[in-house]
């Protein structure tokens, strides 16, 4: 049951972001959106890893190091911006 709540919870943070992208409220940088995607897709690997599931380990902890490339974007971005004012 908790395993199930886990994953639930998992993939509400992931669509969760993804429809406040889609629906223009975030960007693929903002802070929270690239928090839930990763936090989402960690807790979903997690219970990939649990159960066994090989495509659902990959597809899961690659979506969560997507995310992180996307903070190291956010991350330069900001720094970029901070030395050009």
């Amino acid at each position: 049951m908790l395993l199930q709540i886990i994953s639930v919870v998992g993939a509400l943070m992931v669509l969760t972001a993804y429809g406040l992208n889609q629906g223009g409220i975030w960007r693929e940088l903002d802070s929270g959106y690239l928090a839930l995607n990763i936090v989402g897709s960690l807790l979903l690997g997690m219970v990939a890893v649990v159960d066994g599931r090989v495509g659902f380990i990959l597809l899961e902890f690659a979506w969560a190091g997507l995310g992180l490339l996307g903070v190291a974007r956010a991350v330069r971005a900001r720094q970029h911006y901070r030395s050009t004012r």
